[in-house]
């Protein structure tokens, strides 16, 4: 065992159709599985717990908005759909998750939403909160992954949840601390080199550079790399390779 090193998750958004999962798992510490709201099936969902297992990998939750057709990246809340109805699908979306896990003799780890339910709970204090008490009926000892230093912190706080912050290798940053909107030139890193750069900056230094040129101030606890980046295999590995040399990587205690 690694001492007197610090200690950093990565993790990695999995289960969504585009087929390099097995090429990444080597080199994360925890997952996030598609389960239903965006993508992924009974399959799908087994594959990437049997993949979890044999790679000693934390298994979580990726719920998002019950919207396969924009993969959960249309914020519903603007087409009329009702805060209300988000504890109802994302206890559906975790129970479909755990009762694999189940299956295969294990548990859940960690929630972390996606796409727009993940955006809008950065700065939504009603969804954060409804988000929280959703994961909080369901396994008040599931860890929630939220946008570092966001509205879900404090709302995670109110339900007695354990918070990570998380950080982005492959996503920019805009000057008040949110992702770059994927709609936006530049939102996207494609650059193995620069994602690299991104991550150890925000680990060892405490922030990320925002398009604008600002430093931004951020807490990295666990970074993301997106599974369905073109590059996301090389990313993961040039990412943990890169941090291995200073930081141990390992999913965040419950």
């Amino acid at each position: 065992m690694l001492s007197g090193l610090r200690e950093i998750d990565l993790n990695c958004d999995m289960g969504e159709g585009i087929g390099q999962e097995e090429a990444i798992f080597p080199f994360i510490s925890s997952v996030n599985i598609a389960c239903g709201g965006h993508a992924g099936d009974e399959d799908t969902m087994c594959e990437m717990v049997e993949l979890a297992l044999r790679h000693g990998v934390a298994i979580g939750a990726h719920p998002s908005y019950p919207d396969r057709d924009h993969f959960g990246r249309l914020d519903l809340l603007k087409t009329g759909f009702s805060p209300e109805d988000i504890p109802g699908f994302v206890g559906e979306q975790l129970a479909l998750l755990q009762a694999i896990c189940t299956r295969y003799g294990t548990r859940l780890h960690h929630v972390k939403p996606h796409g727009a339910l993940y955006n809008r709970a950065a700065w939504d204090t009603r969804v954060s909160v409804l988000l929280c008490e959703a994961v909080r009926q369901f396994d008040p000892s599931l860890v929630l992954y939220g946008l570092s230093g966001s509205n879900m912190k404090t709302a995670a706080a109110t339900r007695s949840l354990v918070f990570i912050n998380e950080v982005f290798a492959d996503r920019s940053y805009t000057d008040d601390g949110s992702l770059t909107p994927r709609s936006q030139p530049g939102a996207l890193i494609g650059d193995s080199a620069r994602a690299v750069e991104q991550a150890l900056t925000m680990v060892q230094e405490g922030k990320v550079i925002a398009l604008s040129g600002k430093e931004v101030p951020v807490q990295a606890e666990t970074i993301c790399i997106h599974g369905d980046g073109a590059r996301a295999a090389q990313f993961a590995q040039s990412i943990c390779e890169s941090l291995q040399r200073g930081v141990r990587i390992m999913a965040p205690l419950p």
